[in-house]
């Protein structure tokens, strides 16, 4: 057993829980599933895991707000600290790879950037955006997620981070038509964060000493995505990921994941902002008010 403990923040996650658990139960010291009140079987599921505590807490708005909230809330007790989503899983070839290296990395090594693999309809992904490298691992007391509401990355206080050969997987059980429900309301908020970096609608803080090398990257990518034109430029994302990454690689599954992800849900962001703009113009005010009423966000 590892010195690790496993943070889950949950919401009616009956369908996928118990395979976390059973996952991560046996290499973990502790697991904290935190519970936004969960209605289905989702706590009593994980009362059946001894090393499983169970933590209700009112969502915050968004998952790097309650992910640090458990952090500045939760009694953890171990040198590090894993966060994984219900619907995700570590491959036995990562399991193994942990156990190997954790007991002997050096100090100043302070955060593990894990390669995640997308389980699409299930079928493994293998193009258009494999491997993304998330910093998901990290010592006690020296990682938080940075302020966003989607595409938050862990980021380190101090030292750097390695990155390991092997996957865990993100894979959803849902059906397609939930999964393009929940890409709508993501749609809302990677729109939020859009105009909120177009218009400064807040402080932005002060980045930690290391965010990962593939998220500094991104973040990067993106902010010179979004002063490309509307439209055209989810069409040419999708365009980048389906034929130059080889998506279409991956057959019927590939194309889907890739139009839905790539083009339909980029193309969301974009009608929510034309929205927006045509509402309220350039009046930062208006923006704010229009994001809290239309979209359930409050710009802080």
């Amino acid at each position: 057993m590892l010195d690790l403990s496993v943070i889950i923040l949950t919401y009616n996650e009956e369908l996928h829980i118990r395979r976390c658990l059973e996952n991560v139960c046996p290499i973990a010291k502790d697991v904290f599933v935190i519970d936004c009140f969960s209605t289905d079987r989702t706590q009593e599921i994980c009362t059946e895991f001894k090393n499983v505590r169970v933590v209700e807490h009112a969502w915050p708005g968004n998952q790097a707000a309650q992910f640090n909230w458990a952090l500045d809330n939760v009694e953890i007790s171990t040198e590090w600290i894993l966060r994984l989503d219900a619907d995700e899983y570590l491959l036995p070839e990562l399991v193994e790879e942990l156990k190997k290296e954790i007991p002997t990395l050096p100090q100043e090594v302070t955060g593990i950037e894990l390669k995640r693999r997308h389980i699409f309809m299930d079928k493994w992904v293998k193009h258009g955006i494999y491997p993304v490298v998330m910093m998901r691992m990290f010592r006690n007391g020296e990682g938080r997620y940075d302020n966003r509401l989607m595409d938050e990355h862990i980021s380190l206080q101090s030292g750097h981070s390695i990155t390991l050969k092997n996957d865990f997987c993100d894979h959803s059980l849902i059906s397609i038509s939930d999964y393009c429900r929940k890409h709508i309301n993501y749609a809302q908020r990677e729109a939020c964060e859009v105009l909120t970096e177009t218009y400064q609608l807040r402080e932005v803080p002060v980045q930690a000493t290391h965010l990962g090398k593939q998220a500094t990257a991104k973040h990067q990518t993106k902010s010179g995505y979004n002063k490309l034109p509307l439209f055209l430029r989810s069409f040419a994302y999708f365009l980048y990921r389906y034929i130059i990454r080889g998506g279409f690689l991956d057959g019927k599954e590939g194309f889907l994941f890739a139009f839905i992800q790539g083009w339909w849900y980029r193309t969301l962001v974009d009608a929510n902002i034309l929205a927006c703009k045509k509402a309220c113009g350039n009046d930062k005010e208006r923006i704010k008010e229009y994001i809290k009423k239309e979209w359930g966000i409050k710009v802080n």
